[in-house]
């Protein structure tokens, strides 16, 4: 995707995202590429990030999750206080003590709000302060950062406020005005202690007609004047009835009318009837349907696309019209107004997502559960005006009963291209089209775009300073050895004391790695702080001095350690989980060395007067999801997982050879004495065993003699250990049995042979 070069707001937005860590609040008239946006940035940052959206279907669209199922939050109002409301309110209500005490988030899940660095909230107009309230207030817990606003996750809001607000009842509204002087998401207790930047495109691609661009920014503004509803009102006409060609559709206010309308003009159609049924696969909530699960269509029915073309030609956009020009059974085939020519429409497919990390590369990535395929069109007579927020109409007739609400005005005028395809049903009433005051205050917030350009320039600069302190922050190498640490106390694995007391030095390692890092970082913001005085000498030469430092003790305490903790466990049974959990904390300790590394070259990058705009360009390549497969630990995983035949045994030869005793092995590998010998047994045959280190020489003959003596009286049954282990003493083992019988079965000898 490559968005317009000449939209320099848009363009310093995704900056602010890619280069800074600042919170944004990017918003816009309708038209002017907040989806753009948001794609642009899916598909172009090296953030690790999740999307979501106040509801299902916002969610699919937007190609994410909804807050509530990302977050596990349960439904009811958010009351950010301790204080007891149970006995005033009748529904399901909590707090912080009650949401962190309830919630039930699986690992997976608190794996990927731990690893996140970035969260899209869309259509962020619908979401309310304690719902935004709440995701803080689990962002935090779950980070383990309880006193940094959205537990250090930069928030970027996207949406528009000038659409329609957020749904609250009045009985929740009771409860929650304590709180919040609006249901507003900017009124959020979390807002006032990160005040996101406010961005708004200005560049508008649905409007050209300068009149109705004045129209509506007036009537956004709060100040929409007796001339402009004069001149809205020249389109109005009560009653007016369109002929077939003109493709008007109706927006109204409630959706038994517009679905009433549709039926009743395809009833009209004279035209067969068919039935095109959707494809679900997986999981897929019907209440999230991005299109009808069954659509009903006549040739000649009227319709509208509800998704940007794709392909290269983009010859429709979201709620463009369009009238179906032949039907069969599985094909539909469309012509546009004023267009040559005719179009085969092809199915989309919508999918459910959940977003998992993946320790492997370090990376968020998304899971597909379910997908929903349909033809991407709706029929399209009516719509209700608030399910036309984000389409784009030619032509279009606003019915909106005997006067408008509140919001009604904008988002239905705001759809048009121009307002020569307006009709009015309804006359605009003054008070209809006021703006709450409290979004149009929040606007006020908006920065010139000289001064925008130097507030990026400085976060820029505050970025790529942080993402060199980065490279010296032990919180998350601690957090996970630590955690591995406590998980002995549930895991079950051989030697299990052995392991406690090597992660145990692991740990003390780490911890005390970790109070320098924190010395050092405190110097580092000391030399922050007039660094460009000396070129940043200074700073890269103590940078260079702590990186050598933390370099070797990487080396030195936590990978060799945990790649001789790797060999030795390899050699016991039961242990594959276990082995993948070490080779994790492996990867881990290689990151953090690659983390080090990345630190010195930006230090130098800054001593060497390298320009910001190039230091950005390191720090992005510094930050992309690198996958670190160390070779040593990768093979013993592989062989553990899929081992070959007969390769215990040689692990039991191996360490034979090495000096350990049988007993010693068998404690080692957790298996009995007696199988250690078998496996020492079956290598005498190849010589790589002498039957003297298994059997001793008096015992040797012994049992040879008895052998021989069995052979002779046995003729109907086969030679057995058992049987041979009745005839001698006690002290003699069945391994030392079988080892006899395998030297005697390769020798073809007698007793005579052995002295």
């Amino acid at each position: 995707m490559n968005p317009d070069p000449s939209n320099t707001i848009f363009q310093q937005a995704v900056a602010f995202v890619n280069q800074t860590s600042k919170h944004l609040f990017l918003t816009g008239k309708a038209g002017t590429g907040k989806t753009t946006f948001l794609k642009y940035i899916k598909e172009n940052t090296f953030k690790r990030l999740a999307v979501v959206a106040p509801t299902g279907v916002a969610a699919i669209n937007a190609g994410g999750v909804t807050i509530h199922s990302f977050f596990q939050l349960p439904l009811g109002p958010f009351i950010p206080s301790h204080k007891n409301y149970w006995d005033s309110y009748q529904g399901e209500l909590n707090n912080p003590s009650t949401l962190i005490r309830n919630l039930r988030l699986p690992s997976a899940k608190r794996d990927v709000i731990r690893e996140l660095d970035l969260l899209i909230i869309d259509e962020v107009s619908m979401v309310r302060a304690d719902l935004l309230d709440a995701v803080d207030t689990v962002l935090r817990h779950v980070r383990r950062q309880p006193l940094i606003p959205f537990g250090g996750v930069q928030m970027v809001y996207i949406g528009d406020l000038f659409q329609l607000p957020p749904v609250v009842r009045n009985e929740e509204w009771q409860l929650m005005k304590e709180f919040y002087a609006s249901p507003f998401f900017f009124q959020a207790e979390a807002i006032k202690l990160a005040f996101p930047l406010y961005i708004e495109l200005k560049k508008i691609y649905r409007q050209k007609d300068d009149s109705f661009i004045h129209i509506l920014n007036n009537i956004r503004n709060n100040c929409c004047t007796a001339d402009d509803l004069e001149y809205l009102h020249q389109y109005y006409k009560p009653g007016y009835s369109p002929e077939k060609d003109e493709h008007y559709i109706t927006l109204t206010s409630h959706n038994g009318k517009a679905d009433g309308m549709n039926q009743t003009e395809l009833q009209k159609l004279a035209t067969r009837q068919f039935t095109y049924e959707a494809t679900i696969t997986g999981e897929f909530n019907e209440r999230a349907n991005p299109a009808e699960k069954t659509l009903y269509l006549k040739e000649g029915a009227q319709v509208m696309f509800i998704k940007n073309d794709k392909g290269e030609a983009r010859r429709y956009y979201n709620g463009k019209i369009a009238t179906i020009k032949k039907l069969e059974a599985e094909k539909v085939t469309v012509t546009f107004a004023n267009e040559p020519g005719e179009m085969e429409l092809e199915r989309e497919t919508w999918k459910n997502i959940r977003y998992k990390y993946l320790q492997e590369n370090d990376h968020v990535d998304e899971e597909e559960l379910g997908t929903f395929t349909q033809y991407p069109i709706r029929l399209a007579w009516a719509i209700t005006i608030h399910k036309s927020q984000g389409l784009t109409f030619e032509k279009a007739i606003i019915d909106a009963g005997a006067s408008f609400a509140p919001g009604q005005v904008y988002v239905s005028l705001s759809r048009l291209t121009s307002l020569k395809g307006l009709i009015l049903y309804s006359r605009i009433l003054p008070h209809t089209i006021s703006t709450d005051q409290r979004v149009v205050d929040f606007v006020q917030h908006e920065m010139g775009e000289e001064q925008l350009q130097l507030t990026l320039q400085e976060e820029q600069k505050v970025f790529a300073r942080h993402s060199l302190m980065n490279g010296f922050a032990w919180e998350k190498v601690l957090d996970i050895v630590n955690t591995h640490y406590e998980a002995y106390e549930h895991r079950k694995v051989p030697e299990q004391n052995r392991s406690i007391e090597w992660c145990r030095r692991l740990l003390d390692d780490v911890t005390a790695q970790h109070e320098v890092a924190i010395k050092f970082r405190k110097v580092l913001e000391r030399l922050f702080a007039d660094c460009e005085a000396d070129g940043y000498s200074q700073l890269y030469t103590r940078t260079k001095a702590a990186s050598e430092y933390f370099l070797k003790e990487i080396d030195d305490k936590l990978l060799t350690s945990t790649k001789e903790h790797l060999k030795r466990v390899q050699t016991l049974q039961k242990v594959k989980k276990y082995l993948k959990e070490l080779k994790n904390l492996h990867l881990v300790f290689e990151r953090k060395k690659q983390q080090v590394q990345h630190a010195l070259q930006l230090a130098e990058a800054m001593h060497q007067s390298v320009q910001l705009k190039d230091v950005l360009q390191l720090v992005n390549e510094h930050q992309k999801p690198a996958t670190i497969e160390p070779a040593e630990t990768e093979d013993i995983l592989t062989k553990h997982a899929k081992p070959e035949k007969g390769e215990s045994q040689r692990l039991s030869l191996r360490l034979f050879k090495e000096g350990k005793s049988i007993a010693d092995i068998a404690i080692e590998r957790s298996l009995a004495p007696g199988t250690i010998e078998s496996h020492l047994a079956g290598f005498i045959p190849t010589g790589e065993m002498d039957i003297l280190d298994l059997v001793t020489p008096d015992k040797l003959d012994k049992i040879i003699l008895v052998i021989q003596e069995l052979n002779k009286t046995i003729h109907d049954q086969p030679l057995t250990s058992s049987l041979v282990k009745e005839k001698l003493p006690d002290d003699y083992t069945y391994g030392e049995i079988r080892a006899t019988m395998k030297f005697m079965e390769m020798e073809k000898v007698g007793l005579k042979d052995v002295k």
